[in-house]
């Protein structure tokens, strides 16, 4: 029989709807796979074998009655551990929340479970999703499959790692400035940020409300369009959330792409931008024009502007939404016996890591007396502009094609010391957070050392269907999404 860990989300429930597998085979087979890889890649912060075997048991009984499953029923997930899980830990990779556990669901849990998909564990991440490598993670680091030696990504390196290894068919991340799309340009998977509001933000941690969106890791724009159709649509308890129709993204997937006209921003390809990745994103470019797509030049000018931005825009929200955890309402709290001034100090010292505290202290000083006009409500403006960059270029194209990351994948501890250079990794994706836009990456070749490339795609506001079926396109002519790392060990393990 074919390793399961090879298999679909979208192939996994078919064989179990027709019987040919059970979804306790099929959970089994994901815990074996996860015991033997997890110690080399370290994906999660906590594993659930005996809630997943539950629910698997639970579903084969159901379908042994004849009853009704839903569309994820039978397929492990795994969970970005910043959102929320009744009875069960949510940490944010972080030391402050090490031992904290909410008592309801996410949404998007919620939705997972009334889908019957199968939560296998929570995923590691950068320290409250303040990071592009997974190296910022209270936890440890998490590895890339396609080289351990080298980073997944972030801050949703362990969800994305976890798909690429088969650990798990899906997984959930969360994406303020890329955190989606740039783990999974690294780990040579499909990664969808949404449309900000198409996917309900109830339960997630925040880190900068304005611009975390949850999305979907995956290994093909199907199993991709199966998560979203699971989790997308309004929610009441989510005031940001957008009361907007959700389409059937399945049945869109193959409509094909003849006459889509791909915009190719020339901002995005110049200085800092790897040859090797230039060259297989044009490819991938060439490949959707003999599909019938028209590529147009189109200009974003106030791109340039977008790290400024976003570095002031996030840890201002940052500085605002961490303010909570002060060592008395819940998470950590300094043992030191000290008054309550210095418990705060204390405690918020020792439960933060270095990466935190500096966007912390970033935010404080744009939202300081004196300086909220000249950065934040500046920055603020020029956001704007970024937004009428892309209106204007609607006019022209229907969706806008670009690299995902200047580099492929890079060594671990290499970006550490060095804060720009790790925040520069995000320098094509934070655009679609800016603007609320949907946006996709999916493998479109090989780099140096054969390392993944990410194609990335945006579209307009709720589009995502339109994604999709570009992504769909693209496979359907080329094998870059049936890649599969073959792992290989760190060194000294």
């Amino acid at each position: 029989m074919t390793d399961l860990h090879n298999l679909s989300a979208y192939d996994l429930h078919a064989r179990l709807v027709s019987r040919e597998l059970s979804a306790e085979q099929i959970v089994r087979s994901a815990l074996d796979r996860t015991g033997t890889l997890e110690p080399h890649l370290h994906c999660f912060n906590m594993l659930m074998p005996d809630a997943a075997l539950a629910k698997a048991r639970d579903t084969d009984r159901r379908l042994a009655a004849g009853q009704p499953v839903g569309p994820l029923a039978g397929v492990p997930i795994a969970i970005k551990d910043n959102i929320c899980t009744h009875g069960i830990k949510t940490t944010c990779s972080s030391k402050i929340l090490a031992n904290f556990v909410p008592t309801y669901n996410a949404t998007v849990v919620q939705r997972l479970d009334q889908a019957d998909a199968i939560p296998l564990g929570k995923t590691n991440l950068d320290e409250f999703a303040m990071g592009s490598s997974t190296e910022n993670s209270a936890f440890g680091p998490t590895r890339n499959p396609w080289d351990t030696n080298l980073a997944p990504g972030g801050s949703s390196g362990g969800s994305a790692a976890a798909v690429a290894a088969g650990l798990a068919p899906l997984a959930l991340g969360t994406d303020t400035g890329g955190s989606i799309r740039q783990p999974a340009s690294f780990c040579g998977i499909a990664g969808l940020k949404p449309t900000y509001g198409r996917v309900s933000r109830f339960g997630l941690v925040a880190f900068a409300s304005s611009l975390d969106q949850i999305g979907t890791l995956a290994r093909d724009s199907r199993d991709t369009a199966l998560l979203l159709h699971a989790i997308a649509g309004h929610d009441p308890r989510d005031s940001t959330s957008a009361d907007e129709p959700v389409p059937d993204y399945l049945a869109e997937l193959d409509r094909g792409i003849k006459g889509l006209r791909i915009g190719i921003p020339r901002e995005y390809f110049g200085a800092g931008l790897d040859p090797d990745v230039d060259s297989a994103v044009l490819a991938a470019a060439e490949t959707l024009r003999s599909l019938g797509a028209q590529l147009v030049d189109i200009s974003l000018p106030f791109s340039q502007y977008a790290i400024a931005i976003y570095y002031l825009v996030a840890t201002a929200e940052a500085s605002s939404n961490l303010a909570r955890y002060d060592g008395v309402h819940y998470g950590y709290r300094t043992p030191a016996d000290v008054d309550i001034v210095d418990m705060y100090s204390r405690s918020r010292a020792e439960g933060f890591g270095p990466e935190v505290k500096r966007r912390i202290m970033l935010g404080t000083f744009a939202l300081s007396s004196g300086y909220y006009d000249a950065y934040y409500l500046k920055a603020l403006k020029v956001r704007n502009l970024v937004k009428q960059d892309f209106d204007r270029a609607w006019q022209q194209a229907d969706c806008v094609l670009c690299p995902t990351s200047p580099t492929v994948a890079f060594a671990l501890g290499t970006r550490t010391q060095d804060p720009l250079t790790m925040y520069l990794s995000d320098v094509y994706t934070i655009q679609a957070n800016l603007a609320g836009l949907p946006g996709i990456s999916i493998n479109c070749g090989r780099g140096v050392h054969g390392l993944p490339v990410g194609l990335q795609l945006m579209c307009r506001a709720f589009e995502e269907a339109t994604l999709l079926r570009i992504a769909r396109a693209f496979e359907s002519v080329t094998d870059h999404h049936l890649a599969r790392p073959t792992l290989s060990s760190p060194e000294g393990t």
